[in-house]
């Protein structure tokens, strides 16, 4: 530990000034670099519950979370500190972000208790624990540096068991938690909305993991492998996409609440899913005698704007007013194939999302559409 107070704080001011230079350099920066940390790995399993291990279900969700955002987030580069099961040490994730100059670090964890009933989705950023159970996840997180040789140097003599080593980590990493809490918030929100899944809130803990990043950093706790249900859940392909689904939407309002903030700086951030082709497809509809398939996200009763948040972010919406309702499409094709394999990415953000056919820019049914 240090021995000065002063030098504690000449050290955050260093801190906070490098943060303050470094924000301003993301926020010029056109393409925003973001890592996503799969916790645990190699033989350092994490959590193990009756059927599963930690570092396999964390991995699987760190993996499609990458994959949507690769394919619905273009100007977002993605980084892994893993795609395999192989050990990272923990100083070395953070490695990876800092090099990279990345803009968000994603860590992805599964929770365990002592006890079996407890459930449900926590997501921590780095700070001070406020109660003794924040305490403990962070211990458990922690304690994996006993794999690392010489970690009582490498680490500043943290001891994993200490509350005392927890306080300069939380100190130091202050100037990002405004940020840090904002996605976080986003996460949770997903969670208990989108997947209907229990929200155990937003916490601070002193995390090893995202001790060192010089980024805004969060930590998903994506359900506890020591309930047997919630664990049924997790290794299940819908857990998967459940879980990586909330984080990406999380992800997407996240930078979309900093591009409202500062409009002038960041214009060049891609929120379209659709290309300049299908925009054109869209606009042959209503001019030939040609089907097409589209896929229909949304039906209402009442008029919704077609930027509106409701649409998740796919920025060729269509609107079709049918009798007084309004119906909301994505997408068109004329390969009724070509629209199921788009059907198969849209059912990731409307999972009741269905194909319909128009002709003349007028619906007709399936059946009449595949005849023709």
């Amino acid at each position: 530990m240090y021995k000065n107070i002063n030098v504690i704080f000449l050290i955050i001011f260093i801190f906070l000034f490098n943060f303050h230079t470094d924000t301003n350099a993301q926020i010029q920066n056109k393409r925003m670099i973001i890592v996503i940390d799969a916790g645990h790995g190699g033989k350092d399993s994490g959590a193990i519950g009756r059927k599963s291990q930690e570092k396999n279900i964390v991995l699987a969700i760190a993996l499609k979370l990458g994959k949507l955002i690769e394919d619905g987030l273009k100007d977002i580069k993605v980084i892994y500190t893993r795609k395999t099961d192989v050990f990272i040490e923990l100083n070395k994730r953070a490695e990876i972000a800092n090099k990279s100059k990345a803009d968000l670090f994603i860590s992805i964890h599964a929770n365990s208790n002592k006890k079996t009933k407890p459930y449900g989705a926590e997501t921590y950023v780095m700070g001070l624990h406020k109660t003794q159970e924040n305490l403990d996840v962070a211990k458990r997180e922690n304690s994996v540096i006993v794999f690392e040789e010489d970690y009582s140097k490498k680490y500043e003599g943290y001891n994993p068991n200490s509350s005392e080593s927890y306080i300069i980590f939380s100190l130091m990493q202050n100037a990002y938690l405004e940020q840090s809490l904002s996605l976080a918030s986003f996460v949770q929100g997903e969670i208990k909305n989108n997947a209907k899944r229990n929200d155990r809130g937003v916490k601070q803990a002193g995390f090893l993991v995202l001790w060192n990043t010089t980024m805004p950093s969060v930590l998903i706790e994506t359900g506890f492998i020591s309930n047997k249900k919630e664990e049924e859940y997790l290794i299940s392909k819908k857990g998967e996409n459940d879980i990586a689904l909330c984080i990406y939407n999380a992800l997407f309002e996240y930078i979309k609440s900093i591009k409202n903030k500062t409009a002038k700086e960041l214009t060049n951030f891609n929120f379209n899913k659709t290309t300049e082709t299908d925009r054109a497809e869209i606009k042959k509809d209503f001019t030939n005698d040609k089907i097409y398939f589209k896929i229909q996200i949304f039906s209402s009763s009442k008029q919704i704007p077609l930027n509106s948040n409701d649409f998740k972010g796919y920025k060729s919406v269509e609107e079709h007013k049918i009798s007084s309702t309004f119906k909301y499409t994505v997408g068109s094709n004329e390969n009724l194939k070509k629209i199921k394999k788009m059907q198969q990415s849209v059912k990731l953000n409307f999972p009741d999302a269905f194909i319909v056919a128009f002709k003349n820019g007028k619906k007709i049914s399936i059946n009449e559409a595949i005849k023709k």
